[in-house]
């Protein structure tokens, strides 16, 4: 084992903890909703979208490592709900997306089991090419890029949006 995975991990650690706490004063009833903005709804991706969408991914960075999906494992239906190219609609009467709670403990628990797994990944494995294929096999031609990029930089990306719809519903501050 090397250095590469526990410095994914050591970062992803940080994806983590501020995932959890944007969460911080988030009501269930508008966990799938849009904001609205001086009478104007805000075509933006609402914290369902996100979580459930960055919870799919664990699933791609066990199976690229070799890692046994365990918690990460994708839901039945939660690919065609929230895969990449997939629209985020405004849930009003929350039967579109999954309870905040199903979703977000999802997220939660596929990445720790990520995180704590890496580490233990065989270097060699953070060199090999890219399996995606592509413009994500383009922008990081090596496992170990496009591992990184699942656990820190996609999860920062679509957290920045909850972060941007928490001050739309007049949430303050996670951090």
């Amino acid at each position: 084992m090397g250095t590469t995975g526990k410095s994914i991990a050591s970062a992803g650690n940080f994806s983590v903890m501020f995932g959890e706490s944007l969460l911080k004063d988030i009501k269930k009833e508008t966990f799938a909703r849009k904001p609205v903005v001086n009478g104007r709804t805000i075509d933006c991706n609402h914290p369902a979208w996100c979580y459930g969408h960055l919870a799919i991914y664990a699933a791609r960075v066990c199976e690229w490592a070799g890692i046994p999906a365990g918690p990460a494992a994708v839901p039945a239906g939660w690919g065609e709900l929230f895969k990449n190219g997939t629209k985020c609609v405004d849930d009003p009467t929350g039967t579109i997306y999954p309870p905040m709670e199903t979703i977000t403990s999802h997220f939660l628990s596929g990445y720790k089991h990520v995180i704590g797994k890496l580490p233990e990944v065989d270097e060699a494995l953070f060199a090999r090419p890219n399996p995606a294929g592509g413009r994500m096999s383009e922008l990081a031609p090596t496992m170990g890029g496009a591992i990184n990029f699942l656990v820190t930089g996609h999860p920062m990306s679509h957290l920045g949006q909850v972060s941007t719809w928490r001050r739309c519903m007049g949430l303050g501050s996670a951090m």
